[in-house]
């Protein structure tokens, strides 16, 4: 019985020691450096986040991965000489 009340104990104490998870992005202000410097799985979150906006913005209702990957790619090659420009704008400058 003590055991497991120190393991309670101890895991409570790790939860509250812990970062928060929730963080809030504007992504119209990422740039091109944050997004090529980003762990991987930040960029897929923003490139697929980007890739809704985009389709919805053009009412398409699916999402065709063939242009996803160009788009991303695209959008990565633009990126990686224009750094101080938002990812908003090079998709936009990019997207098809």
């Amino acid at each position: 019985m003590k055991s497991t009340i120190s393991v309670i104990m101890v895991t409570v104490a790790l939860a509250l020691a812990s970062p928060a998870w929730a963080e809030v992005i504007d992504l119209s202000l990422v740039t091109c450096k944050e997004l090529l410097t980003a762990e991987p799985d930040r960029q897929v979150l923003i490139s697929s986040w980007m890739a809704g906006y985009f389709s919805a913005s053009k009412n398409l209702n699916v999402v065709d991965f063939r242009y996803t990957e160009r788009n991303r790619q695209a959008i990565g090659n633009y990126c990686k000489t224009h750094k101080s420009d938002t990812v908003m704008n090079a998709m936009q400058k990019n997207w098809r």
